[in-house]
């Protein structure tokens, strides 16, 4: 029985392959249907684009991750209060469901109709890709038992792994169907492969552990605890905590107080995605400057190059979770992996910021130079954005879990919303530039300065954090 146990123990619960194979799907939906985004609004009106510039499609692209990294609040929202994780992820999907449908019914009307179709389009998708985000990786963390926390370092490096399975065929697929059959029929197989992963989570149902909401345990949310001891009146000498444990139980400030140290450690993470997520943007049109290549009966350029990144996590995550951080010890502690991966995210943004340079000069250089800079900062990614999942998860009080996602992926939405911000600000500056200053040398180097800046910051943030895990802080 002993040996039976212990087994369990070391096996991964066997509901956990619906919740991959789902996320598996979805981001193959997701990122199909972003990896054309840039070429479709860029793209002329007889190429089936809607013809705006390189600075208007920076910002639309930049804008839509914003809000759809702002929706996971309301998702986390719905799944702690009311609907519970389970219900929250799968009807929320039909919303997601019906994003796709709209963008593939676009080549049904004119221009105006074609952007109209966008933006609806878009908004459901941010709206149901950002409100189920906060709730899958949560609702995979408790299908592990407590004897079974040892796995989940694996389990989440897998669940990424699953991620860019999905995000590799889909960066390939997709645009091979825009180009031989229409954006229309593009933006299609995104939502079916989107109804796919629908229906794999819910023919999970029948297995998952479904974790009561806060509000069937009668707990009270982290806003609750804050704003209603903020405003109330405090006696001379109190500490806000203090006045806090007036009105709330032991359990429910401690569970609130948990999330401050966490948010102090995200206030940094925005700028990272702000240059990430533009590998689907600025960079998509920097490579499609490019000259293409032929590789294997596949013409590859700045679209198909985004599935570099997807095939290079395939082999980094197993590579950097099995070999790498074992050897590292203490120094591969959560936020020590998070700070090596944005100063890495500084140097990939040298490396573009190199490219476009040569770009400028006159150069025809072959879309495969881009190769070095997707290398370095799919290894950022790495170590940032999964290392971020597992830290969200592990030092979240068990209440505050899917808020504190929730926060996490906040951190994207800001990001990109700085990047929008930016761009439009400095195309009205920039007034000489025609719109296309945002695949510039100039602008690549500045976002490699910020980022080095920042990095120095987080680090130094990182080494006063006193982790809720003990065992994280080893490296373990």
């Amino acid at each position: 029985m002993a040996d039976q146990s212990n087994a369990a123990r070391q096996r991964w619960p066997q509901q956990i392959k619906y919740i991959i194979g789902n996320e598996a799907c979805e981001r193959f939906s997701y990122y199909g249907m972003t990896g054309i985004l840039a070429g479709y609004i860029s793209g002329t009106l007889l190429a089936g684009g809607l013809g705006r510039t390189e600075d208007y499609a920076t910002t639309i692209i930049s804008l839509f991750k914003s809000v759809n990294y702002f929706t996971p609040l309301l998702g986390a929202w719905l799944s702690d209060k009311i609907l519970g994780r389970y219900k929250t992820i799968f009807w929320v999907s039909l919303f997601y469901c019906a994003g796709h449908g709209t963008l593939a019914c676009s080549d049904f009307f004119g221009p105006e109709g074609k952007l109209n179709c966008l933006f609806i389009g878009l908004t459901l998708i941010a709206f149901g890709s950002g409100g189920i985000k906060p709730c899958v990786s949560a609702f995979m963390g408790e299908q592990f038992k407590p004897e079974q926390s040892h796995l989940m370092q694996k389990a989440y490096g897998a669940f990424y792994w699953a991620i860019n399975f999905g995000s590799f065929f889909s960066f390939l697929v997709v645009p091979w169907v825009k180009n031989h059959h229409g954006y229309s029929l593009a933006f299609g197989v995104p939502g079916i492969l989107m109804a796919i992963a629908t229906f794999i989570f819910w023919r999970g149902k029948k297995l998952y552990i479904i974790v009561p909401t806060n509000r069937e345990k009668k707990h009270t949310g982290f806003f609750k605890v804050v704003f209603t001891t903020l405003f109330q009146l405090r006696q001379p000498g109190r500490k806000f905590w203090d006045s806090a444990r007036s009105r709330f139980t032991e359990n429910e400030v401690a569970a609130a107080r948990s999330v401050f140290p966490i948010l102090f450690v995200f206030a940094t993470i925005p700028m990272f995605w702000s240059l990430y997520d533009q590998t689907n943007s600025t960079w998509v049109l920097q490579g499609n400057k490019m000259a293409n290549v032929n590789i294997l009966g596949l013409d590859v350029g700045g679209e198909q190059m985004q599935s570099l990144n997807a095939l290079l996590i395939l082999f980094f995550v197993p590579i950097f979770t099995l070999f790498i951080y074992p050897r590292l010890g203490r120094f591969a502690s959560p936020l020590k992996r998070m700070s090596y991966g944005l100063f890495l995210a500084a140097v990939a943004f040298v490396l573009v910021a190199f490219l476009q340079k040569r770009l400028e000069a006159g150069e025809h250089l072959s879309v495969l130079w881009q190769t070095w800079p997707y290398v370095v900062v799919t290894a950022a990614e790495v170590l940032v954005s999964t290392t971020g999942l597992e830290f969200a998860f592990r030092e979240a009080a068990p209440e505050m879990k899917s808020m504190i996602m929730s926060f996490w992926l906040l951190t994207v939405a800001v990001g990109n919303l700085f990047t929008a911000l930016l761009t439009a600000v400095l195309a009205h500056a920039l007034t000489n530039e025609g719109g296309n200053a945002s695949v510039s040398s100039g602008r690549f180097m500045l976002f490699a300065e910020m980022m080095f800046g920042v990095a120095i910051l987080f680090s130094l943030i990182a080494s006063s954090y006193h982790y809720r895990d003990k065992a994280a802080a080893l490296g373990k």
